[in-house]
């Protein structure tokens, strides 16, 4: 007799439990109880309910992941995908049950190309997706090799049964967390008291202000100031433009009020919608007709 439930998750480790004891053929004893609803009555669970996810990796912590995230966690999963080819047909099977199509591939590029249209708030992966997500400015967790060497920490730190959950809950979580003061420091950045240029308010002592400091002078190269032998001029044909790459600095500055964690796909809505009307300099009314365009 073998075992079949992977405890990774808790309620996959009460179910690996419950199995071990019927193959011994011994009672299931008396197990903890989850102490989770207290957390949901904490606010912070208001910020990682219906959070969008997206998963890959080794089909084995995929498919675990993928029913935590779901069924004890909160979260929709979005995406989900693996390079464990001999482990297709379980995780189609998985992603059919989610309502998605899975991602069978070993190309890290093509799981860029996935994240970057689903734009989800939370991305768990290899050390590769690690990179897309410091790129895209999402949040991510390691959930599978290959990994980093800041993946092995020197502490306990279990990734199966009840403790295991715990660091589950940790891993997940914090990336989500992290840089909520980041927004509130971005809604407060142009307030009278709290901009660059006024001075931190709780120190008891004199304190100074940090003003930006000023962009230097361009200097110009030697070989650029010699003068160069007059040239015919070139004739070159106007290119039709390429698409909106400029924002206005109102735009900018509004954008920058939108929370960090729906800033990114609020500059992308804005500029294919710009991109769709042939709009060049995107302003603060071309912001907020975007929003309403994708609101409907």
């Amino acid at each position: 007799p073998y075992t079949r439930v992977v405890p990774i998750g808790e309620r996959a480790t009460r179910a690996f439990i419950a199995e071990v004891c019927g193959l011994a053929g011994l009672p299931v004893p008396d197990l903890p109880g989850s102490r989770a609803h207290w957390y949901t009555r904490s606010v912070d669970s208001t910020y990682l309910t219906g959070k969008r996810v997206f998963i890959f990796g080794d089909a084995t912590h995929v498919l675990a992941s993928a029913q935590i995230a779901r069924d004890e966690m909160g979260f929709e999963v979005v995406g989900l995908g693996t390079y464990s080819r001999e482990f297709a047909r379980e995780v189609r099977a998985m992603a059919q049950s989610l309502g998605l199509e899975a991602l069978i591939s070993d190309d890290h590029l093509a799981v860029e190309a996935a994240i970057e249209a689903l734009h989800p708030d939370l991305i768990l992966g290899t050390q590769m997706e690690r990179h897309t997500a410091k790129r895209l400015g999402i949040g991510c967790a390691v959930i599978s090799a290959p990994v980093h060497v800041q993946d092995f920490p020197a502490r306990y730190a279990p990734q199966m049964g009840f403790e295991g959950a715990n660091v589950l809950f940790d891993t997940w979580i914090h990336p989500l967390m992290m840089g909520l003061e980041e927004h509130l420091l971005g809604m407060f950045r142009e307030d009278f008291e709290f901009h660059a240029g006024q001075a931190p308010s709780h120190l008891h002592s004199a304190a100074r202000a940090h003003a930006p400091v000023a962009p230097a002078a361009p200097v110009e190269s030697p070989v650029a100031a010699m003068p160069s032998p007059a040239a015919a001029p070139i004739q070159v044909e106007a290119a039709a433009p390429a698409g909106p790459q400029a924002w206005s600095p109102e735009a900018e500055r509004e954008l920058g009020k939108i929370p960090f964690f729906v800033r990114g796909k609020a500059r992308r809505n804005t500029e294919r919608y710009a991109s769709e009307l042939g709009v060049q300099l995107i302003t603060v009314e071309t912001l907020y007709d975007a929003k309403a365009h994708f609101s409907r």
